[in-house]
């Protein structure tokens, strides 16, 4: 698809990020969640530093469109003036079979761009696959190094861009159809989500409050429950706008010391949360409180299901334990929990959800179950659905 790119999921206010291709340079506009319900205001992306900005910062977050906006931004850089600039003078210097020289800019910009969120592994993910392709074109004398490598750039976001908002609709649909085969008894079903995994913390749709998206277009969802999430409350501020926006049923806002309280008093069919990233077996890493809502959910007999993008899925992390978390500043919980200044603060941007207390992790290529011993073998369904292997609606590692 070429041309200019809006990211749509239903109206227009919720698009997350504006992306135009089709002219000489691409550009790039993000939305700035900081200001979500608020205001509506987009911030220009003019390379890379402005990329890693708005990741570090928070002004765009959620796994997969960290991954986007660092790939959009680098396509962006490439065709900006100052670094045409200092590529002009590479190829001045070297001539234009200069692939190594191209190479190591480009790669030293990946790198910058990896330092700015590290616990989501779509970004590190993302940035290997972008080695990847370029490293087909060393040797190739069909094209100067310099056109190839940038131009490989810009085709790869833009085909990042897609691959993403198709596979959210294909994970939608896998988890909308194991809550329903799950549910008990008659009616609609009531799903409980924490943070912000929808449009806005995608392309297109989502990927948890995507499951939910999948359940009211097939007239399924009776009550959406959205966790505040503090302290950077994504919760209140984005899911719950997505769910007036777009008038989903029974959309309700709590507080998240409010989950098992629901849940006892409550029917709710099914908890499903977004992930930074999943382990080898299956301990999943994502914001904070997660871990919290699956102990609630556990106590209550409640099924707790990760929706996860393939490319979450990172099988050289063998357990949670081995994942390293991101520790926020302290003056975002002083501020947001109006406390004194001078009290010191533990604040980690994510938690890690032990794999025995998730019932499925819903991906675009299938489910993953546990087997009877309640072991999740992440890796053998990454091998069975990576691109030489078959594509599998579920796999049970048994």
């Amino acid at each position: 698809m070429k041309g200019g790119h809006h990211t749509e999921a239903g109206p227009a206010s919720l698009r997350t990020l504006i992306y135009d291709d089709e002219g000489e340079r691409p550009s790039l506009q993000v939305l700035d969640q900081l200001l979500v319900p608020d205001e509506k205001k987009y911030i220009d992306i003019l390379d890379v530093q402005g990329a890693w900005t708005v990741i570090r910062n928070m002004n765009i977050r959620g796994a997969p469109l960290i991954a986007i906006v660092a790939i959009l931004g680098l396509a962006v850089d490439l065709k900006s003036g100052k670094t045409s600039k200092e590529l002009d003078e590479l190829v001045s210097k070297n001539g234009s079979d200069c692939y190594e020289a191209i190479y190591t800019v480009v790669d030293e910009k990946m790198k910058h761009l990896n330092t700015s969120r590290p616990t989501a592994v779509n970004l590190s993910n993302a940035l290997q696959e972008m080695r990847e392709e370029l490293a087909k074109l060393k040797g190739d004398s069909s094209k100067p190094s310099r056109e190839a490598i940038v131009d490989s750039v810009v085709k790869f976001a833009r085909f990042m861009l897609d691959r993403d908002g198709n596979d959210n609709m294909k994970l939608a649909g896998h988890g909308a159809d194991a809550i329903l085969e799950k549910k008990k008894g008659v009616g609609k079903v009531t799903i409980m989500t924490i943070c912000n995994t929808g449009a806005l913390a995608t392309s297109h749709y989502g990927t948890a409050l995507g499951v939910v998206r999948a359940l009211r277009d097939r007239n399924q969802l009776g009550k959406v429950v959205a966790l505040e999430t503090r302290p950077y409350n994504q919760g209140a501020r984005l899911t719950a706008f997505e769910i007036v926006e777009e008038k989903m049923p029974g959309g309700t806002l709590i507080c998240d010391c409010m989950a098992a309280s629901f849940m006892d008093q409550e029917s709710v069919d099914a908890v499903v949360i977004g992930a930074d990233r999943v382990c080898a077996n299956g301990d999943t890493a994502n914001k904070i409180g997660s871990y919290t809502l699956a102990l609630s959910a556990a106590a209550h007999d409640v099924p707790f299901y990760v929706a996860s993008p393939f490319t979450t899925l990172d099988v050289s992390t063998e357990k949670g334990s081995d994942i390293v978390i991101e520790q926020r500043p302290a003056a975002e919980l002083l501020e947001s929990a109006r406390a004194p200044k001078s009290i010191a603060v533990w604040n980690p941007s994510f938690d890690v959800t032990p794999a025995k207390y998730i019932s499925g992790i819903v991906t675009e290529k299938g489910i993953i179950y546990p087997d009877k011993d309640g072991k999740f073998d992440v890796p053998a369904f990454v091998k069975a659905n990576s691109k030489d292997g078959p594509e599998t609606k579920k796999q049970r590692t048994e």
